[in-house]
């Protein structure tokens, strides 16, 4: 059984970029700590036990928070963080795996989340200047000292994994997969199957591409990332939006909602394990709670996608 199995009930993992937003770096808006501590315990109580960061997210922000929301409860909460993306005093980031780095990131995140482990500790992206073995091998050891329980990489490539196997095990795989993004079915799946490897997405909704909340209208804060960021890019987003249009009908025939849809869409590879999703309100929660209960078929949601 693989790492995440033992969560299966509740495919649903916290994003943390959703409760950092007014920090900087990857984040989604203004986000009260007040708000963001309430609605991390509430979606604890609601059964999500899974909760990512990364230090990224609000340049730490997200991860203090997520210490201060399980400070009290800390074994019942099932915590992710990850190493890679640095940034310098004037902010500016940097990917980048140096093993020295890696141990910084590693020692400041623990201090962060207030705690003396971390249940699932990534290296967030690759870097082409740096061997995976060398950051991975600090991982390793780390985990030999009890500061990580499991390891995993995220947005990984085989190459990557089967080098970091050399030193330990890889138990679970991040990366972006959703209605439009099917790269990790396509490059990673196999592997995945074969190696006994837990799978979570990221990129769910696609940013609120896929809920219908995002339209060509839609506009951002400073605080959120879509404002600003390179990889946010207007047209092909449009493109989206306007072969969403097709489906729109279908959903609305059926009483289905498009967060149902792309919820079940995701889950419908038995290869993937946990979607990765960021509620920002209660009432956010309380929409993928209701959604993952009232799930549509598999013959809709690929009757949707022969419509894009």
């Amino acid at each position: 059984m693989s790492l995440l199995e033992q969560f299966k009930k509740m495919p649903l993992a916290f994003g943390g970029a959703a409760i950092s937003g007014e920090g900087g770096g990857y984040g989604f808006g203004n986000i009260s700590e007040k708000a963001a501590i309430s609605l991390l315990q509430e979606a604890f109580e609601l059964g999500v036990k899974i909760f990512d960061s990364a230090p990224i997210y609000g340049f730490g922000l997200s991860e203090r928070r997520i210490g201060k929301a399980f400070k009290s409860n800390r074994d019942h909460a099932f915590i992710i963080s990850k190493s890679g993306v640095h940034w310098h005093e004037n902010k500016r980031v940097d990917m980048n795996n140096d093993p020295k780095i890696t141990q910084k990131m590693l020692e400041q995140s623990l201090r962060d989340l207030q705690t003396d482990y971390i249940d699932l500790y990534m290296i967030h992206w690759p870097d082409e200047r740096i061997d995976i073995r060398k950051p991975f091998e600090v991982l390793v050891k780390a985990q030999e000292q009890g500061k990580i329980k499991h390891l995993g990489l995220c947005n990984t490539n085989i190459d990557d994994l089967s080098k970091a196997s050399q030193l330990g095990k890889v138990e679970v795989v991040q990366s972006e997969f959703n209605f439009f993004n099917h790269q990790a079915k396509e490059q990673l799946f196999p592997y995945l199957r074969k190696q006994d490897i837990s799978f979570m997405s990221w990129g769910t909704l696609d940013k609120g591409i896929l809920t219908r909340r995002v339209d060509e209208q839609r506009t951002f804060d400073a605080a959120d990332c879509r404002s600003w960021a390179p990889w946010w890019n207007k047209a092909e987003n449009n493109k989206k939006i306007g072969a969403l249009e097709n489906i729109w009908p279908l959903l609305e025939e059926r009483d289905c909602l498009p967060l149902q849809l792309a919820l079940a869409h995701n889950l419908m590879y038995p290869e993937l394990s946990h979607c990765l999703c960021g509620a920002r309100s209660s009432q956010q929660l309380h929409g993928l709670i209701n959604a993952l209960e009232n799930l549509p078929s598999d013959d809709l949601v690929k009757e949707c996608l022969e419509l894009v």
